[in-house]
């Protein structure tokens, strides 16, 4: 007799789709197998379990520049995320930028007590000092925090190039994961100059202000870097298929680079953007959406796993706020117009109908992209992104035949509008389990503030380097190795 039963639903796992009843007791799985009891028992006849979400690039509740506001909490952005079937998160702590981490990732760690679902965080580092980098950032991945966020873009954000080397340097011998925006920080100040002068300040023209060609040059350079130090990392939001070629060609000399793309890129294009007015700046996000014809090339690099993560990016910014998109009032430059849109809680139903629907991709796949490989990449796995005995319950019922049409309204993010209003999606979460207790059912949150737990991570194999340094030189066990040096 098990705490908990779900019984006679089909489960899906990354690797594997198979009748069973799942016992759950003490929040972990314990059992998979037919007809077993429980002294709860939640019925799944016709219906897919599925693991919790894990959704690895999550904005909320961030101190911003230039006083822009998360229109999301922790607490709302998560309440979000478990109504759409996703259990875990990795948001950012963010370094001040003439700052320590010291100043404020323990706020963050005060912050994150209310949040809904399980959650990590990633530090966001913006100021590679010295201390920084010897002292502060070696001693935070000890305590768990396996995970740094870089920028190559941004007036607030850009590292240059040596800074981005040493940060990987660190990374690499301390064993963390960098996480890299990816664009070209002159491209966007140059283009950003010629349109001012030629009078475009729609909102609209952001699609050119960001090209893909700078997402290319930047993938391409990060990559390399990647290479020479022997570095795994991850590439955020890709949106362009050139830019996912350069992966590709990374992966295929050696290189630890990995590719994440976030929804937006899969539902949405630059023909969003083409709307009358200040109304156009919902769409407004970095990287920018490109043409459809690039949308659907997405797709063959996410089969082929060179893109194996599909994340959110939730950037939850008001669209009628003056502490949101209108900060900078209706006409503001383009390169001023904040950056970001919602999407924590419609993630998984876009992944569905966008690709497992149409016959894009497999419901295995579908789990993978969605749950399993972030997991994997972040170090929370087996617990997370799996259904296996030993695993936490993270559990999703989910509908696969249900269809349904986006409205703000329905939605439980605290964002004044969503970018997906009015699109009709198949495929969504009926209800979700966080370590076995149920905090969603049929579009109303069940759960409760503070339910979630940080995830401290330890060093896991993931991470472990090839062992390969293309210039001829070991930079940490300071050996050359050279052919014609010996």
């Amino acid at each position: 007799m098990h705490d908990l039963v779900i019984r006679n639903g089909t489960v899906v796992t990354a690797a594997d789709i198979f009748a069973a009843d799942i016992g759950v007791d003490g929040g972990i799985v314990t059992a998979l197998a037919p007809r077993l009891s429980g002294r709860t028992e939640i019925e799944a006849r016709g219906r897919l379990v599925i693991p919790g979400g894990v959704d690895s690039h999550c904005h909320a509740e961030q101190r911003m520049s230039g006083g822009v506001v998360n229109a999301d909490d922790l607490f709302t952005a998560t309440r979000s995320a478990a109504c759409g079937g996703t259990t875990t998160v990795i948001c950012f702590a963010l370094q001040p930028r003439e700052g320590r981490f010291a100043d404020i990732v323990p706020e963050y760690a005060q912050r994150a007590t209310r949040c809904a679902v399980d959650y990590a965080f990633h530090l966001w580092l913006r100021n590679p000092s010295e201390q920084v980098l010897a002292e502060e950032l070696p001693a935070l991945i000890a305590a768990g925090h396996r995970s740094v966020k870089v920028f190559m873009t941004g007036k607030a954000n850009w590292l240059d190039d040596l800074a981005l080397l040493r940060v990987l340097a660190v990374a690499r011998e301390h064993g963390a994961l960098v996480t890299v925006h990816a664009e070209n920080w002159g491209i966007h100040q140059f283009m950003a100059e010629r349109l001012a002068a030629g009078g475009f300040r729609h909102p609209k023209f952001h699609a050119v202000l960001k090209p893909a060609i700078g997402e290319r040059e930047a993938v391409h350079r990060i990559a390399s870097f990647a290479e020479l130090l022997d570095t795994p990392i991850q590439v955020f939001h890709v949106s362009a298929p050139e830019a996912a070629a350069e992966i590709e060609a990374a992966q295929r000399r050696g290189a630890r680079v990995h590719g994440e793309t976030c929804v937006q890129y899969l539902a949405l294009s630059a023909a969003d953007l083409n709307r009358p007015g200040f109304e156009a700046a919902k769409w407004v996000f970095g990287p920018a959406p490109r043409g459809s014809a690039d949308r659907h090339a997405l797709w063959d690099y996410l089969k082929r796993g060179v893109l194996d993560v599909v994340t959110s990016d939730h950037a939850p910014v008001n669209f009628d706020a003056a502490d949101g998109k209108k900060r900078w009032g209706e006409d503001a430059p383009l390169d001023q117009i904040p950056n970001g849109i919602p999407g924590v809680e419609t993630r998984l139903s876009i992944l569905w109908s966008e690709g497992v629907a149409p016959g894009r991709i497999t419901p295995c796949e579908f789990v993978a992209l969605s749950s399993t490989n972030a997991a994997r990449t972040f170090g929370l796995y087996p617990r997370k992104g799996t259904i296996a005995i030993g695993s936490d319950a993270d559990l999703v019922v989910w509908d696969p035949g249900r269809t349904d049409r986006v409205t703000n309204a329905a939605l439980h993010h605290a964002v004044d509008y969503t970018p997906y209003e009015g699109m009709v999606l198949t495929g969504w979460a009926e209800t979700t389990l966080l370590r076995g207790e149920v905090v969603h059912h049929k579009g109303r949150y069940l759960g409760r503030e503070g339910q979630g737990q940080w995830l401290p991570r330890a060093a896991y194999d993931w991470l472990r380097p090839a062992g390969r340094f293309p210039s001829g030189y070991d930079p940490f066990g300071q050996r050359v190795t050279h052919p014609d040096l010996q």
